[in-house]
């Protein structure tokens, strides 16, 4: 299976509840677990302060603190609450660290500190009298190991809406939350740690996809040819921007379509025959570098043996070009990509691609998804599994919202998270590439919403690579599309 679950609260719940034992049981459990993570991630640090809140996290904390004294480290437990506003199991450990007279200390140092204040039942923002905690533990300068999640993230959205822990390690419960992968969440998360604690394994709504899906993408076999192997058309290009559908359609090569032929300005076609040596060229009209409407036919007519079509990167942004994506969508029955300027023709006019009875996958970046749904970006970044899920049911297709987390979605059935890769793909050109994988995985007859998933992974793992040869401070998009047959071939 290439992914695994990603859990909200209310799953979370569910998955407790099911549980047949008692949950003083498992509330040691998880305490005792955390305590192991600290004492092998962390063997040298004698001074520890556990930071616990008033609710079951701060009785993991409780547990965590009598665990860690017992194994002969000097702990203090920091209470971010009145003493009476804890019950249940939380109370009773809070009275068995008592009994061991481990000490209660106001906000102070230690070689490590632990934070135990808000659990998974958290969400919005932090109260008056809590943000200035979590401002404090931040501001300790010791490493801060999270139990269960960091306190002030939403552990089933990902979202911050004010102060939030910003841990170096998160050791989590029975299986990861949503909110530890999901941006901004999973930039407050530092290393994740799975603990079993003894609960049943559950199906999720939405799951983190593993490297294990790139088994799913079918290789070229000995009866292949090279249009059975995937026949991809990209159109794209214009004056400044014909690096973006080259790096697309060689990346589709490289991810292992049989062949790829690109649609690009007439004006403009002597640069494209010179720089993309194994790709056609269709040159199409133009006005100034950039396609007009008289460009569709040939468009139409490339497509006729192609199996997916990649629409926008480097498309340029006229009414004519809008006009022209606009036609296109009406009258292509083939698996449609659309990135880039496709995307930005699209803004205003939704119903293109609801109406489409082929698959579509829409790849946009924060800024991109933010103009479809007139919204402003800083609020994709803020709700990014809400903006995606929203994205996908608003136009009915596949959506790809690009980041760190590669969000992916399709209408109603939650979201795939790939959170593979590392920071070179931060860089101008990746987009391009990870398009022409999407396109060369559909052109394969792979299912959208798998086919984009699958891309993300192939991106990240051929990052990944890449990083290995040059290093990521310097690494460019054609060193992924050079590390993607590696990639696939592992």
């Amino acid at each position: 299976m290439w992914t695994e679950p990603l859990y909200t609260a209310e799953e979370m719940r569910a998955a407790e509840q099911a549980y047949d034992g008692p949950m003083l049981e498992l509330m040691e459990r998880a305490g005792t677990a955390a305590a192991e993570t600290v004492l092998s991630r962390y063997p040298d640090a004698r001074t520890i302060a556990v930071w616990c809140g008033t609710g079951s996290n701060g009785g993991d904390g409780f547990v965590l603190a009598r665990r860690l004294q017992q194994s002969g480290r000097s702990v203090e437990i920091v209470l971010g609450g009145s003493e009476e506003k804890v019950s249940g199991d939380a109370k009773e450990n809070l009275d068995r660290a008592r009994t061991l007279k481990i000490p209660f200390a106001e906000p102070g140092g230690g070689d490590v500190a632990v934070d135990a204040l808000f659990g998974t039942g958290f969400s919005g923002k932090p109260r008056d009298e809590a943000a200035p905690r979590i401002e404090a533990l931040n501001g300790l300068g010791v490493p801060i190991l999270a139990v269960d999640v960091p306190s002030g993230v939403d552990a089933s959205t990902g979202e911050v809406a004010g102060a939030a822990v910003r841990a170096d390690a998160t050791v989590t419960f029975h299986g990861r939350k949503v909110g530890l992968v999901v941006a901004p969440g999973r930039f407050h998360a530092g290393e994740v740690e799975v603990a079993d604690i003894g609960l049943a394994p559950d199906r999720t709504r939405h799951q983190r996809v593993t490297d294990g899906i790139l088994a799913e993408v079918p290789r070229r076999g000995p009866s292949d040819n090279k249009y059975t192997a995937g026949s991809v058309l990209v159109v794209g290009g214009s004056t400044g921007k014909t690096g973006a559908p080259c790096l697309t359609a060689e990346a589709a090569l490289r991810a292992g379509a049989g062949i790829v032929t690109a649609c690009v300005p007439a004006s403009l076609n002597l640069v494209f025959e010179q720089r993309l040596l194994e790709v056609m060229t269709r040159p199409s009209a133009d006005e100034d570098g950039v396609m007009t409407m008289d460009a569709a036919d040939v468009i139409l007519e490339g497509a006729k043996k192609a199996t997916a079509i990649a629409i926008g990167p480097g498309l340029g942004r006229t009414d004519a070009v809008r006009g022209l994506v606009g036609y296109l969508l009406d009258r292509l029955d083939k698996p449609v990509v659309l990135d880039a300027d496709g995307l930005w023709a699209l803004e205003g006019h939704l119903d293109w691609v609801f109406t489409r009875d082929a698959p579509t996958i829409l790849t946009p970046h924060a800024g991109e998804l933010a103009r479809l749904q007139a919204r402003d970006s800083s609020a994709i970044s803020a709700r990014r599994l809400n903006a995606v899920q929203a994205g996908a049911d608003d136009v009915g297709a596949v959506v790809l919202l690009k980041g760190a987390d590669t969000l992916v979605a399709s209408p109603g059935r939650g979201v795939l998270v790939c959170d593979l890769g590392n920071p070179g793909l931060a860089t101008a050109g990746t987009g391009d590439v990870l398009t022409g994988i999407v396109v060369s995985f559909l052109s394969k007859g792979m299912d959208a919403k798998v086919a984009a998933a699958a891309a993300a992974a192939a991106g990240g793992e051929a990052a990944r690579l890449a990083g290995e040869l040059h290093g990521t401070a310097g690494m460019i998009a054609s060193d992924v599309v050079d590390a993607l047959s590696r990639a696939l071939s592992r």
